[in-house]
């Protein structure tokens, strides 16, 4: 799937540092920041 600027992101699930999930819609009406990064110790 591809996104352009402007678009509204799909829900989603993950995992949160404690394993307990999380979702995308769990936050309507708040601004939400995602950040991804490489795994630890891969290159990249």
């Amino acid at each position: 799937m591809t996104l352009a600027t402007g678009d509204l992101a799909p829900d989603f699930t993950v995992p949160d540092d404690n394993g307990v999930d999380v979702s995308l819609s769990q936050f309507v009406g708040r601004n939400v920041v995602l950040y991804f990064y490489p795994r630890a110790d891969t290159p990249g």
